[in-house]
């Protein structure tokens, strides 16, 4: 029977419990523990003695428990059968986890069976060496990362498949929104699981869900993407599926003139006020290009002021926004004060030169940039603000777009000058 000198932790790296190989131990064997280490003796499967970081001599005076089941003597070697535990204490945060096989749920947005998977990591400290030799080790020779995620993938599998399913569900999350819940289903994960690893000895010191997904290649998760992807394209350009489906069909109509008025009446899920007017649209289109094909005169159309909707010359009302298209004798047009021209209502510049067009706040009339008062009834015309350019009511003091102040002061003793005034009425001075 061998005698050991020498006994210390010579496993692989990254286990959390390790048997020194050899049982047959004597008196005197030099036990070195290193740093985030604890050893426990174990004989006929009862946990004996425990011993922290250091040099430790396997003698009575240091093994106390051990020596009265086996009565050791103190002096000499006398030969003894234990087995040697070294647990490692270390925090080890980067165990890894994942469903073995994705979960059907039912996505509650899109009503679509789909599969949802999930993996991430974890961080767990061996708490109590003594309780987690107990439980868990048993006879194994080592007891590492793999066989932890084994051990408990039952007690992980079961919360992480509960609490997902309960969010997508019960809560009304859609699967391609669950992954801007991950931290608050990882702590109620970690919640869940604390008190199973406690019952082994094993602190759990974090959870994480690295990600929530559908596989690559689940149909379901296809379909749900590329429909998303269209209803983006949508957004972006501005129209909805029945528009775009509408869209198809009046532009074959359009191609086919003779059977416009077949094809709106069939219904194209479309608004009614939308349907009128591409239904007027197509119409025109259509009779302009048979008046063309028989060398008739084309339909006369007009625009609405209101919306430019085309419209046939003796339309009484828009058919786009139903604005009454008949103009009373008294209307008199706009003329632009640049270069004479009418311009329509509602326009912004004039159609022939350009000239922003600034209607008079009393008479409407068209004015230029630069006049102070308007041509047609005196009135003083608003003026732009000396900071930020915004056109300000002649009796405002104050700019509404920059706060700075409209009111006139004199350069010499700064006393509030009235528009159109030409001496100062407190120094006499020349206002400029």
């Amino acid at each position: 029977m061998a005698i050991i000198e020498v006994v210390k932790y010579d496993g692989p790296p990254g286990v959390f419990a390790w048997r020194y190989p050899n049982q047959e131990l004597g008196t005197w064997t030099q036990l070195i523990v290193q740093e985030s280490q604890e050893v426990i003796l174990f004989k006929e499967g009862q946990a004996l003695d425990s011993f922290s970081a250091g040099r430790h001599t396997l003698s009575t005076a240091n093994i106390p428990i051990l020596s009265n089941i086996i009565n050791l003597p103190f002096g000499g070697k006398s030969p003894f059968t234990a087995e040697v535990w070294f647990i490692n204490k270390l925090s080890s945060l980067d165990i890894k986890w994942g469903t073995s096989t994705p979960l059907q749920l039912q996505d509650p947005k899109f009503n679509i069976i789909v599969s949802v998977r999930a993996f991430g990591q974890f961080g767990i400290q061996i708490e109590d060496p003594r309780k987690f030799l107990l439980k868990l080790v048993g006879t194994l020779p080592t007891f590492d990362q793999d066989t932890l995620i084994k051990y408990y993938r039952g007690v992980l599998m079961s919360n992480i498949n509960e609490i997902i399913s309960s969010y997508i569900i019960h809560k009304k999350i859609s699967v391609v929104e669950i992954n801007a819940y991950a931290a608050e289903i990882s702590k109620h994960i970690q919640e869940a699981i604390t008190p199973s690893f406690r019952e082994m000895g094993i602190s759990l010191l974090n959870f994480y869900i690295d990600s929530i997904n559908t596989p690559a290649n689940d149909p379901a998760a296809m379909r749900i993407k590329e429909a998303l992807a269209k209803k983006a394209e949508m957004d972006i350009i501005g129209y909805t599926y029945q528009q775009e489906r509408s869209f198809d069909t009046l532009e074959g109509a359009a191609k086919n003139p003779g059977s416009s008025a077949a094809i709106m009446g069939s219904g194209l899920g479309m608004g009614i006020g939308m349907a009128g007017t591409m239904y007027e649209t197509v119409n025109q289109i259509s009779g302009n290009l048979r008046a063309s094909h028989n060398n008739e005169s084309p339909i006369l159309q007009r625009a609405c002021d209101k919306c430019n909707t085309l419209n046939s010359e003796n339309a009484r009302f828009c058919s786009g926004c139903g604005q009454s298209m008949l103009t009373t004798s008294s209307e008199k047009p706009i003329i632009c004060s640049d270069c004479g021209h009418p311009i329509p209502p509602h326009a912004k510049f004039c159609e022939h030169c350009g000239d922003p067009h600034l209607p008079c706040p009393t008479c409407g009339k068209d004015y230029s940039l630069n006049a102070k008062s308007c041509s047609s009834c005196g009135s003083e015309l608003p003026k732009p603000c000396k900071s930020c350019g915004e056109l300000l009511d002649p009796k405002a003091k104050f700019c509404p777009s920059c706060g700075s102040s409209n009111v006139l002061k004199c350069t010499s003793c700064h006393h509030e000058v009235l528009p159109g005034q030409k001496f100062c009425i407190e120094c006499g001075s020349t206002v400029s």
